[in-house]
C-alpha cells in the first residue's frame, strides 16, 4: 500500500468511525506505528485535515468543530501517478509563467498541487530537477497593469492607458474596450477596441505605463471579426488583408520545419529533392521577416516579389556590418 493508498484508508475510517484507536489503524494500514504517525501528521499539517487525538475514546477522529471541517476534502485520490506527474509539470509552467506575474493569484493552487504531488512517489523538489521551463525574449510587465487590464478585460468595463508604441517610440494616451488577453511568445498582449482610433489595435502589456479602470461599459466587437483582423495574419502583427507567402527550405532544414506550426492554415509539401514548401497567410512583415531570417541561407522566399526583396535587402545589409 503506498502512501496516497494509506491516506485514502485514513480518511475512510475517520469518515465511517467515530473513534480509530492506533492499533486499529497499524493493523488496516499494515505498516509501522511510526509511519502512521507521519502520516497523520502530513494530513493535519500540509493537508489541513481536522485530525486530534481524543484522549477520552483513546483515538483519533475528526473534529468536526474545527472550521476546515466543512470545507475539507482529501485532494485528488483519483489522480494516478502520471497524472500527477503530468500536473507538476503545469504547475512549473504556471510558477514561471511571465516571471511570476500571476504567482499571488496561483500560489495556493500551486500548495495543493505540491503537497498532492508529496503525497504520491515524487516530491516537488525532485520533479523541479527533472523539468526546465525555458522562456525566450520575454519582457517583463508590470504586476499591477496586467490586473487591471484582466479585470477590465472580464468585467467588459473600459480603461484609460498611457501606452508607448515601440516602432515609432511616442507615447499617448488612449481610451480602449479591451477584447481579449493574449499570451504569445512568453509576452502578453491586448486586443482591444481603440476609441481614439476608432479600430481594433493589439496593445503590448508591458508597454502600457498606466492603467486606469472606467466606468464606463466596454464597447463588444463580435468574436468573428476579431478573428478576421487579428488572428488571421501572422503573429502578432495584423490586418484585414492577407497576404500569402512561399517559402522553400532545403533539404536539411525541411526536417525541422516540416513538424513545425507557423500559422493555423499554413500548407506545406515535401518536393522531389526533399525541399519543403511553405505557405501561409500574413498581413503584415515585421515577425515574419524575423522568422525568415533566422534560417539564414536554408531558406528562399519565392514569394511575393515585395517581401523576397526585403528579406534580401535585410541579408545584404547584415553582410555589409561585416566587411573589413
Amino acid at each position: 500500500m503506498d502512501r496516497t493508498e494509506r491516506f485514502y484508508k485514513i480518511d475512510q475510517l475517520l469518515s465511517e468511525r467515530r473513534c480509530v484507536p492506533m492499533d486499529a489503524l497499524i493493523e488496516a494500514l499494515g505498516t509501522s506505528k511510526a509511519t502512521v504517525k507521519r502520516d497523520l501528521e502530513y494530513l493535519r499539517d500540509r493537508l489541513h485535515a481536522p485530525i486530534v487525538w481524543d484522549r477520552a475514546l483513546g483515538g483519533y477522529r475528526y473534529d468536526v468543530s474545527d472550521p476546515r471541517a466543512s470545507a475539507y476534502k482529501l485532494p485528488g485520490l483519483w489522480f494516478s501517478a502520471a497524472e500527477i506527474h503530468a500536473l507538476l509539470t503545469l504547475q512549473q509552467l504556471l510558477a514561471n509563467l511571465g516571471d511570476g506575474l500571476l504567482k499571488p493569484h496561483i500560489q495556493p493552487l500551486l500548495a495543493r498541487l505540491e503537497a498532492l504531488l508529496e503525497s504520491r512517489d515524487a516530491t516537488g523538489d525532485e520533479v523541479r530537477k527533472r523539468i526546465r521551463i525555458l522562456h525566450m525574449a520575454a519582457r517583463s510587465t508590470r504586476l499591477e497593469h496586467f490586473e487591471t487590464v484582466a479585470s477590465a478585460t472580464l468585467k467588459r468595463r473600459r480603461l484609460r492607458i498611457r501606452y508607448s508604441a515601440r516602432s515609432s517610440g511616442v507615447e499617448s494616451w488612449r481610451e480602449i474596450s479591451p477584447q481579449r488577453l493574449v499570451h504569445y511568445r512568453d509576452n502578453w498582449y491586448l486586443d482591444a477596441w481603440c476609441h481614439v482610433r476608432n479600430a481594433l489595435r493589439v496593445f503590448a502589456v508591458d508597454a502600457i505605463g498606466a492603467a486606469e479602470l472606467l466606468e464606463g461599459t466596454a464597447k463588444t466587437v463580435p468574436e468573428r471579426r476579431l478573428d478576421a483582423e487579428l488572428a488571421g495574419g501572422y503573429g502578432i502583427f495584423a490586418g484585414k488583408e492577407l497576404i500569402w507567402a512561399r517559402l522553400r527550405f532545403t533539404p536539411e532544414r525541411a526536417r525541422w520545419v516540416s513538424v513545425e506550426q507557423w500559422h493555423p492554415e499554413q500548407r506545406g509539401g515535401f518536393e522531389a529533392d526533399g525541399s519543403w514548401l511553405l505557405e501561409l497567410p500574413y498581413s503584415a512583415e515585421h515577425e515574419l521577416l524575423m522568422d525568415i531570417l533566422r534560417h539564414g541561407p536554408e531558406v528562399e522566399v519565392l514569394s511575393p516579389a515585395r517581401l523576397r526583396t526585403q528579406v534580401r535587402e535585410q541579408l545584404a545589409a547584415a553582410a555589409a556590418r561585416y566587411e573589413d
